[in-house]
């Protein structure tokens, strides 16, 4: 497995992450109900000799810009030997939920620059970093939301060639079960997973750090 014995894994994001994480920080039984607490879980139940601590700092609600805005709190203050990011859910999503206050949005070209930056001045104190696509649960890559969350994703691809990053492409872990299924299985909303979708979450995370099943 990348990562090593006695490590700290900082996870951050948006409500996908977040899902309902103590506060000010997230550990222990205070991960939330969502991928992070399965990706502990299943750690600690198959390799309790590893003693990963694991930090959730997702928050709902939040975009890039957001991330940028309290990096230095919940992610350098922090110290982690592994940084987790998944961003970009809401970067898209207020483009079509919102469309008339683009003042919100984020659009491509700033969300790649934000999150290189972050991930640059970042990337030299970590021993490992990993980066999870933003992922819209829609089978049809025509779709609006779902054409423009690919670009954003290929961003992401991009950003971890450039930082020397693991990546977990999300959206294809959706989209192998939703060859299966509809949409409507995994989230109500196509954007928050059920408990079914955070551990298509989960799985895709540990495989991408070489856990062994």
């Amino acid at each position: 497995m990348k990562i090593a014995k006695q490590s700290r894994l900082v996870m951050i994001g948006d409500s996908i992450t977040d899902c309902g994480r103590a506060q000010p920080v997230g550990e222990g039984g205070g991960l939330g109900a969502g991928y992070v607490a399965l990706v502990d879980a299943l750690l600690s139940a198959a390799c309790p000799d590893h003693a990963i601590r694991i930090t959730n700092v997702g928050t709902s609600g939040n975009t890039v810009r957001d991330l940028k805005a309290r990096w230095q709190r919940d992610v350098t203050d922090l110290q982690p030997d592994w940084l987790s990011v998944m961003i970009g859910g809401n970067d898209v999503w207020r483009q079509f939920d919102c469309p008339r206050f683009p003042e919100i949005h984020v659009h491509l070209d700033e969300y790649e620059r934000t999150l290189d930056d972050l991930l640059g001045l970042t990337r030299p104190r970590l021993k490992g970093l990993v980066l999870m696509t933003p992922f819209f649960i829609e089978l049809n890559r025509q779709d609006p939301m779902r054409e423009r969350m690919d670009r954003y994703g290929g961003a992401v691809r991009t950003l971890a060639a450039r930082h020397d990053a693991v990546l977990v492409d999300t959206q294809a872990a959706f989209d192998e079960v939703l060859a299966h299924c509809h949409p409507m299985a995994l989230s109500g909303d196509r954007v928050h997973p059920n408990h079914v979708g955070h551990m298509i979450l989960a799985r895709a995370f540990l495989k991408a750090i070489g856990f062994q099943w």
